[in-house]
This record gives C-alpha cells, structure tokens and sequence, in this order.
C-alpha cells in the first residue's frame, strides 16, 4: 500500500497484542491533538509533552502513519 508522497504502510498479517495505543491526529482546524487509548476502556485526551516522552522512552511494536490528503500534517499511532 503506497499513502501520500511515496511513503509505504505494510499492514501485519497477525493482530497486535498491546496494553495502549497513543495517536497523534489533527482537529479540523488543524491543531494537534494527543490520546492515550486503552481498548475497550478509556480514550483519555494527553498533553504534546507526554506524548513526546512515551515515544522517546517507550517500546513501540507498531506504528502506523494517519494520511490527510492536502494537507501538510503528519499524523501517527503508535502501539505499546
């Protein structure tokens, strides 16, 4: 699968176990917002810092690229 500007997303044939989910997404008027997800549990709304720190320190099984077209916001999950 080929998303914007050439970059490549290769879905996981087997489903990923993990305890949380952080996503990276856009509002529509462009600011940023950050979440930590427990499935099945809480979506709970975090600050950019603390979401810069899980990505830094944590041990991340997947990510997964979020495409907007037209529009220049990178937007990401990622699985711990």
């Amino acid at each position: 699968m080929v998303l914007m500007d050439g970059m490549r997303f290769i879905p996981s044939p087997i489903p990923l176990k993990y305890d949380l989910l952080y996503s990276a997404t856009a509002n529509q008027s462009g600011r940023m917002q950050y979440h930590k997800i427990k499935p099945g549990q809480y979506k709970e709304r975090i600050s950019r810092t603390e979401f810069i720190d899980v990505f830094n320190t944590s041990d991340i099984i997947a990510m997964r690229p979020i495409p907007q077209k037209e529009s220049p916001v990178f937007q990401l999950e990622f699985y711990i």
